[in-house]
């Protein structure tokens, strides 16, 4: 993830998911679906691309505070090449609407 924010420093963005995984690799089918299956534990998903290159990983309930440390830490220390918000054009956007 180091390696993608740094190679999109200069132009091009990341995108970044995180939502709930319950371990299963297909899809459940609605007619029949599975009623035995019970994830083990909640884990979470995280994926991430640059729009060529994918990496994604799994991160297990136990390893969550650790992860999300270094997550945090990775963010602000690639978050400095946002671009700033205009106030002025802000300001006369909202004067025009009224």
């Amino acid at each position: 993830l180091f390696r993608l924010f740094q190679k999109c420093r200069l132009s091009g963005s990341v995108f970044i998911t995180l939502k709930k995984y319950d371990g299963r690799t297909k899809p459940i089918l609605r007619k029949g679906s599975v009623e035995g299956f019970e994830p083990s534990d909640n884990k979470c998903l995280l994926r991430a691309t640059d729009g060529k290159k994918k990496i994604s990983t799994v991160v297990s309930s136990k390893e969550v505070n650790k992860f999300q440390m270094a997550y945090s830490n990775l963010l602000r220390a690639n978050m400095d090449g946002l671009k700033k918000r205009d106030k002025k054009s802000k300001s006369k956007k909202s004067k025009a609407a009224q």
